[in-house]
């Protein structure tokens, strides 16, 4: 009897337990149920997806493997993972794109596979299956993926060129035309497009949006990887500074500033295009934070040091070899960048230099540069000078050993020709741009290249390295003229205190300088090389008379005295140091060569130049400008021109006397 007793009770309470059990996996279900019904179209917005992926990357790099009890193999693995994410963190904020698209990978993986993202609720975060409802930076980004996915990085070349996008424009509200791409033309891109997306389409999208908002430089994330010549920020537009001033003068201005009708700094996003500054008014970084956020991080490769008030601006390579210069309040009125990239594909005379004449322009480039001459690449801001350079440097024999000193590196040489004695040095904090110098002369090298004379010491350098520390120099400068080169090089000179006197300055840059290739951006945007100047060193001649020794009176001595004394001031005063003259011109849309080269450099030319190249120069030479005499190396001129010439020596010459 109390067997059963017992045996009653058992079941009872079991049965009680299972019940307690059941009715709260129901009410839990129904909690669980309500609250799903409560889920709105936020648990899905890119705000909510991206504060997800922050905490599980978070967790995932800070996790303690040592207390989860992993065996060995499991804990190598797991400990290679975490190691290979966090460097891809890191190195993902310094413009690599594989350290990118790696975190790119896991965090499409921790959407699909834990945030449970799926096919109805992805449209959530961007609306996909509403165009309507799709706003500019949406439907651009929709484009630039899918212009990716066929074109990679040259997709945004490809659109705007098919678009033909880059062209002058007006904007409502402005007078004048510049070159801009509005949001009104994106969304007529988009209708013509007519995209069809599938799920894994979405997600890389969206994927990328959360991306560039957390790790990655905001709305010019995917624009700043893009085969382009650069991109800008924070440029244009009202700063937060200047609000509290509109306000309290102009209330209208400022509603219209809120409704963003007037540009804010954070609104402004500009790229470098085949020579143009095009704005791109349809991105926005969103709020000036965001623009601050893209500047302290965009700059920040190999450690430059800390961008502070004190040190209102950084310069600074990516890793992709991009230079970036970042500056700040209160050195300049707004937080802004500037990410100038250099093609190193397409660094090739032949791809640069396209337009009618080439041919001849592109022989005496080459020509230039196997003759081992000075030559300074000038041009305004954006002109072609650097890539200019890179591609004559393709010319310089393999056998020479080639030193390059710049500022922040910026021709990368090594990854154009991986093969070549090649090695750059930069200025640092702690070491000066002439003490690397100093070092260059004690590394073997043959060819001295700067990479930008832009400041008085780095004139100092170039005037240096091309007088002892190299067989020839090639370097960029942005004087207008060639008269304007040699004073700007002489004044550095005079500034940095290696000479004191004018003259002697500008003799040493005279007779340094050898050749001027100078870059012109037109107001299309159209880049092509202006000129190619010759310098002239004038050689001082005694010109100085005895003439008094034949005068018998006082007076006429007097008078020969005076006109020696009337010859010396006017050297002392006025001495022409210098001449020049154009070698080559763009004329009506076509290179021509004009003047003749100097004897002096056509002979120096041959005599550093290979059998091969000799032979190729003769015939370039004879072809434009006249026959060479192999022997002499001189051009044969006309014969009435050697008439003359004879009978002038003959009357200069004087009689002999025993």
């Amino acid at each position: 009897m109390e067997i059963t007793n017992v045996l009653l009770m058992i079941i009872v309470l079991v049965a009680a337990a299972v019940l307690v059990i059941y009715f709260l996996n129901k009410r839990k279900t129904q909690v669980i149920d309500e609250d799903v019904k409560e889920i709105d179209d936020k648990t899905f917005t890119l705000e909510k997806m991206t504060e997800f992926v922050k905490k599980r990357l978070d967790e995932i790099t800070k996790v303690n493997l040592y207390d989860i009890g992993l065996s060995e193999e499991e804990l190598k693995r797991r400990k290679n993972k975490k190691y290979e994410l966090k460097k891809a963190l890191k190195g993902c904020t310094y413009g690599d794109v594989n350290d990118k698209k790696y975190v790119k990978e896991i965090i499409y993986d921790l959407l699909v596979k834990e945030y449970g993202v799926n096919e109805i609720n992805i449209s959530k975060a961007i609306p996909f299956d509403l165009p309507s409802l799709l706003t500019a930076q949406d439907k651009f980004d929709i484009l630039i993926y899918s212009y990716k996915k066929e074109f990679g990085y040259e997709a945004l070349t490809q659109m705007i060129k098919k678009y033909n996008l880059a062209v002058l424009k007006y904007v409502a509200g402005e007078t004048k035309p510049s070159y801009v791409i509005t949001s009104d033309e994106i969304s007529d891109i988009y209708e013509k497009e007519a995209l069809l997306l599938n799920f894994n389409d979405k997600v890389n999208i969206v994927v990328q949006r959360i991306y560039q908002h957390y790790k990655g430089y905001s709305s010019i994330d995917e624009v700043r990887d893009m085969n382009i010549d650069g991109v800008s920020g924070g440029v244009s537009g009202l700063p937060e500074s200047f609000l509290s001033q509109v306000a309290q003068t102009d209330g209208d201005y400022l509603g219209q500033v809120m409704e963003r009708k007037v540009p804010r700094a954070c609104d402004s996003i500009w790229i470098f295009f085949q020579g143009k500054s095009i704005r791109l008014e349809f991105l926005s970084f969103g709020s000036e934070s965001e623009l601050k956020r893209v500047c302290q991080n965009i700059y920040k490769y190999n450690n430059p040091g800390q961008l502070s008030d004190t040190n209102g601006y950084k310069i600074n390579e990516m890793k992709d070899g991009s230079r970036v210069v970042v500056v700040r309040p209160s050195m300049a009125e707004t937080w802004a960048f500037f990410v100038r990239k250099f093609d190193v594909k397409r660094a090739t005379l032949e791809q640069l230099v396209t337009l009618p004449g080439a041919d001849k322009a592109i022989s005496l480039l080459k020509f230039l540069v196997k003759g081992a001459r000075i030559v300074a690449v000038t041009g305004e801001q954006g002109s072609g000078k650097t890539t200019l350079l890179m591609a004559m440097i393709e010319n310089i024999y393999e056998t020479m050993n080639i030193r390059v000193q710049e500022t922040a590196f910026e021709l990368h040489l090594r990854k154009i020709y991986p093969t070549r004695n090649i090695l750059t040095f930069r200025e640092t904090e702690t070491i000066s741009g002439q003490e690397g110098l100093d070092v260059q002369k004690k590394t073997d090298g043959s060819v001295n290249i700067i990479g930008e004379v832009a400041t008085d010491p780095v004139a100092s350098w170039m005037i240096q390295a091309a007088q002892v520390a190299s067989k020839f120099t090639l370097f960029t400068h942005h004087a207008k003229t060639f008269p304007n080169l040699v004073t700007a090089l002489r004044n550095s000179m005079l500034r940095t205190g290696v000479f004191s006197n004018e003259k002697t300055a500008e003799e040493q840059v005279v007779q340094v300088l050898n050749f001027n290739v100078h870059m012109v951006k037109d107001f299309r945007g159209r880049r092509y090389i202006e000129r190619v100047t010759e310098c002239i060193p004038v050689e001082s001649k005694n010109e100085y008379t005895f003439d008094h020794r034949k005068e018998k009176t006082l007076e006429g001595k007097l008078d020969k005295f005076i006109d020696n004394a009337t010859n010396y001031f006017t050297k002392i005063t006025d001495q022409e140091l210098y001449q020049y003259r154009n070698i080559m011109e763009f004329v009506d849309g076509e290179y021509v060569l004009t003047n003749k080269i100097t004897d002096y450099n056509i002979n120096e030319m041959r005599n550093n130049m290979d059998d091969t190249d000799v032979e190729e120069f003769d015939h370039f030479v004879e072809e434009n400008w006249g026959k060479v005499n192999i022997k002499s190396n001189r051009i044969i001129e006309d014969k009435t021109e050697k008439k003359e010439e004879k009978q002038k020596a003959k009357r200069g010459r004087k009689p002999k006397t025993l």
